[in-house]
Parts: C-alpha cells; sequence; structure tokens
C-alpha cells in the first residue's frame, strides 16, 4: 500500500463559499469562544477562539471553502489526552468526532477493522474482543480517540499501534484532498509518526486530520506476555494460558493501580518518553547507580525507566502551585485541583533538570506543550 489519493473524495473548489447549510443540508457546527478545558485530559482551562465539530471529510472541506475561517492557521484536537494547553488558542480548533466501527474484510491472516478518528481508543479495544477480533488487548485502557493513536504511535505491556497498523484515512488541511497512508509512510518511531514531525522536515504536524483508521489484527492469535506485569499475573492466577479478554483484564487491573484516572484526577498519562541510551551510557549509569532500571533493545542500546529516574530525584508526590507528581507512579503527573497550562510545564522542566543534573540524562516530554 502507498500514499495515494483517494478518488472517492474530491476537495471543494477554493471558489466555494459556505452558507448556512451545504449542498447536502448539513451545516457546519462552529462555536465561539468555547472551552477547551472538557476537551484535554488534564483539565487545564483555556478557550477556542473558534472550534469546529468535524465530523467527515466533507465538513474539512466545507471548511477550507469558508469565505473567513478557511485560509486561517488551523490546530486539529482528538481526544485531548496528549495536550498541555499554557494558553488560549487563536487557530481554528477542529474537534474531530468522526466516528463508526466496521469490518473491512476477513482475510486467511488477518482481520482488517476500520474506525472512525474520534472514536474512544479504549471502547474499540472493548468492541473488538466482543466480536471475537482479538489482538489489541495489551492496549486497553489507554485514553484518547482512535485518530490521536497512530499521531503517537501508542504502546503499553508489549505493543505499539505500529505493530496492528494496516492503513489511515487523512484530508489534506490545505487542498482538501484526502489520501491513505500505510505504515511507512507514517514513518512511526517510538512515540512518534510522521504526524508529529515538521514540515521542514518532511513531516506533516499541522497538515493533514486523520478520519479513518484500519487495523490488522492477526490470525492465528499469539498472545503478547513478555511483560513482567503480566508475568506476575499470570503466576498469581496460576494461568499459564490467557485469552486475549483475561489479558485486557489483567492490563486494566495494571494500569488503574499504577495510573490515575483522567475524569477524576486530570492528567495525560505517561508525561515523559523513556530515554534510550547507548551501552556505554548504561554502563556508566549503573556503575554510579546499580538499582537504575533498564532494558536492552535489539539494536544494543538500552532503555531506561524515565518513571524510576524521577523517583530516584525524589519528586514523587511534590508539587509546584496546582500541577503534582502522582504518588503511585513518578512518570504521571497531574492536575491537583485549579492547575494551570504553565503550573505543569514548570513542574516539567524542574523535573528534566533534576533528573539531568543527576544522571546527565535530558527527559522528553510525550505530551505537545502549547
Amino acid at each position: 500500500m502507498r500514499i495515494g489519493e483517494n478518488s472517492a473524495m474530491q476537495p471543494t473548489p477554493a471558489s466555494a463559499t459556505l452558507a448556512a447549510s451545504t449542498d447536502a443540508g448539513a451545516a457546519l457546527r462552529i462555536e465561539t469562544q468555547a472551552s477547551l478545558k472538557p476537551y484535554n485530559s488534564f483539565g487545564l482551562p483555556a478557550l477556542a477562539r473558534t472550534l469546529v465539530r468535524i465530523g467527515s471529510d466533507a465538513d474539512v472541506r466545507r471548511l477550507l471553502a469558508h469565505p473567513q475561517l478557511g485560509l486561517q492557521p488551523k490546530f486539529v484536537l482528538g481526544g485531548g489526552s496528549n495536550l498541555v494547553l499554557t494558553h488560549d488558542l487563536h487557530e481554528v480548533v477542529l474537534k474531530v468526532e468522526v466516528m463508526g466501527r466496521r469490518l473491512v474484510a476477513e482475510l486467511d491472516d488477518a482481520f482488517i477493522i476500520e474506525f472512525g478518528a474520534g472514536e474512544t481508543w479504549h471502547e474499540a479495544v472493548d468492541w473488538t474482543l466482543a466480536q471475537g477480533w482479538p489482538g489489541l488487548e495489551n492496549l486497553a485502557l489507554i485514553p484518547g480517540t482512535v485518530g490521536a493513536a497512530p499521531v503517537q504511535n501508542i504502546g503499553a505491556y508489549g505493543l505499539e499501534l505500529k505493530d496492528r497498523f494496516e492503513s489511515l484515512d487523512a484530508v489534506d488541511l490545505v487542498t482538501g484532498r484526502s489520501v491513505t497512508l500505510d505504515a511507512h509512510a507514517c514513518h512511526f518511531g517510538y512515540r512518534d509518526s510522521v504526524f508529529k514531525q515538521p514540515a521542514a522536515d518532511g513531516g506533516l504536524a499541522g497538515k493533514s486530520l486523520i478520519t479513518r483508521v484500519r487495523l490488522r489484527l492477526p490470525k492465528p492469535w499469539i498472545p503478547v506476555l513478555g511483560y513482567l506485569d503480566l508475568q506476575k499475573k499470570m503466576v498469581d492466577a496460576a494461568n499459564h494460558h490467557p485469552d486475549a479478554r483475561q489479558i485486557f483484564d489483567w492490563v486494566c487491573a495494571i494500569r488503574r493501580a499504577k495510573l490515575p484516572d483522567p475524569a477524576v484526577i486530570g492528567n495525560a498519562g505517561s508525561f515523559f518518553k523513556n530515554p534510550v541510551v547507548s551501552e556505554a551510557q548504561c554502563m556508566d549509569i549503573i556503575a554510579r547507580d546499580p538499582h537504575v532500571v533498564h532494558y536492552p533493545m535489539p539494536d544494543g542500546q538500552f532503555k531506561l525507566a524515565a518513571g524510576w529516574l524521577i523517583d530516584a530525584c525524589g519528586w514523587k508526590g511534590k508539587t509546584i502551585g496546582g500541577a503534582g507528581v502522582y504518588e503511585r507512579q513518578a512518570l504521571v503527573l497531574v492536575n491537583r485541583g485549579g492547575a494551570t497550562g504553565g503550573e505543569v510545564v514548570t513542574l516539567a522542566r524542574a523535573i528534566q533538570e533534576s533528573v539531568y543534573g543527576r544522571f546527565g540524562i535530558r527527559l522528553e516530554p510525550e505530551p505537545v506543550l502549547l
């Protein structure tokens, strides 16, 4: 599969204008001075000067044809679970609400499943299991939407989105053309993709809006059980051959024990990426602190546990203003009530400086800081 235009999705002519309704009788749903607090999992206060709800590819083209909004800068908002808002947004905020779930094809070696980008990721995982299509269970309970999953290349418990990815549809925010991208075109990396990379580097950050995502769930199903916490669950339950639903339940239990529910305590999940270092760097850190948690990588490098590094610097439970470090997991920053984006960023930078001062490693945030 390659990048290509979807011939069924043609761009709206540049000369077109938006009236109260479109040719199909549907109107753009436009809001002004919209609060973004309900739309970011940190619960941070911010306003969108203009917010447009996007339910289809056609909505994007209607927006691009709008005489006032079409040429203005735009910001794509999915589930807001990977976002730290530090100010009001003057860009036109595109709230992705494309829905839909379907089996595209059942092949000899896989089920191909398609979701609208606005579907909730965890509900999508649960739904696939209910249909008898396993393969996503290790990614249960990750907050956010399906459309945001490939942007971040989400991952947990031994599995990443790229391992189950087939293709996606996106709309160009300049031309309005619909394109299809395969895994190669998405340039997946560790918590990274072409959608996070700047245009100057050939990326699509700020240039495309994902509308649909297709996943490949392999047949026969093979469980992914190499993660230590899952191995402990197998031992505790005396069950060394769990089915997909059991793994799903275990993953949910593990995450709930470690991570706060964004509906209860505002947060964006893991705030920092686990740093990857050379063997020499890892051995140097081990020589100074033999308890550092580290994992060998296939390429000879080592991944260090960012949460352990932060905890070792004494940050667990600490606060700056309304922002704090979660008591059960130092990798998670939380909104203790009334926090601003500025306080979250101040806390994050203090942690970065502390870890760098002790270990010589610069932690990189996972969320987008605006």
